[in-house]
């Protein structure tokens, strides 16, 4: 089957809006090449070889997001509908370089887009032990990491995106044995596998994307925790049983500052809420959401245009 492939050139800061551009028209994933990520992803004191400097290279200075779509009779007017979100995005996004958000068409066949994914996508770590590793590559751990298996190229999440990153390192420092997690939009399933790599002894991993869902399930399977994590499509809100130790939301500013205060409801006393995705000039709001809340500030981390906030309950 030919797929057609829409790219938009733009910023690390404009990927993530994007993204969801992409997929709302439909996309099934996106697909993030930021040379960014390449220099975030090599080790220092040449411990990693992850990712090579003719990857760098290609990839070049426009961070480009990339969607994915059925070659059929509405592809034109995906293209067109595309086009016409981008364009608004200066308008939603004032003051934010979202770089040329020129917007590229081509199209695909099954096998090259395979391909692609493996050319690119190699083992990599996230925080202290968390090793992110695609299913065609062979990988040697070291004493103490974690490995979780995904195959990129079926939902949005890689876990390349400096969010990701810095949730996996919270979530190493704040979920232990025994609690109880949730992860609000999981997406391919990394913060809650991560979370059961922790110890957890249960996880609800929540996203409102059926296909995101289906995947995270498979990915959950393949790392053998299918007994810790229950995959749930919907609205955490409506999903959830019970309290949680740890609440993981590695989205957006404004749907963090919409259900922040939601979210503490369901933290048991001293729960902690992890939220990511926030990029830099939204830290302030999201900061006074939390508060206003009831949150009590412990840990704010920031790496690239992002940041993370761990809080308590």
């Amino acid at each position: 089957m030919d797929w057609m492939q829409i790219t938009v050139l733009t910023t690390t800061l404009g990927s993530e809006p994007v993204s969801q551009v992409l997929l709302d028209a439909g996309s099934a994933g996106t697909v993030i090449e930021d040379k960014n990520d390449v220099q975030l992803n090599q080790r220092p004191e040449g411990q990693w070889d992850i990712i090579d400097e003719e990857i760098a290279r290609r990839i070049g200075d426009d961070v480009k997001v990339t969607g994915y779509y059925p070659m059929d009779e509405r592809a034109s007017d995906t293209l067109a509908a595309v086009r016409q979100r981008v364009a608004e995005l200066p308008r939603l996004a004032p003051g934010v370089d979202l770089g040329k958000l020129e917007v590229l068409a081509g199209s695909v066949d099954d096998e090259d887009w395979a391909e692609n994914w493996k050319k690119s996508y190699k083992p990599f770590r996230l925080g202290r032990s968390i090793v992110i590793k695609p299913g065609w590559e062979e990988y040697s751990p070291e004493p103490g990491d974690r490995i979780i298996t995904i195959d990129p190229g079926m939902a949005f999440g890689t876990g390349t995106h400096e969010t990701t990153g810095m949730c996996v390192a919270l979530a190493e420092e704040y979920v232990r044995p025994g609690m109880q997690v949730m992860d609000i939009g999981t997406g391919t399933g990394i913060l809650a596998i991560t979370a059961a790599h922790m110890g957890a002894k249960e996880v609800l991993a929540s996203d409102i994307d059926p296909m995101a869902v289906r995947v995270a399930r498979e990915n959950v399977k393949i790392n053998g925790f299918e007994n810790v994590i229950r995959c749930e499509c919907g609205d955490l809100m409506e999903k959830a049983q019970g309290k949680a130790d740890v609440i993981i939301a590695n989205i957006i500013a404004d749907v963090i500052i919409h259900i922040c205060a939601p979210a503490k409801a369901l933290l048991k006393d001293q729960g902690v809420f992890i939220c990511s995705g926030i990029a830099r000039e939204r830290e302030n709001d999201t900061l006074d959401a939390l508060k206003k809340a009831g949150y009590t500030r412990l840990d704010i981390r920031h790496q690239g245009e992002w940041t993370a906030i761990a809080c308590r309950e």
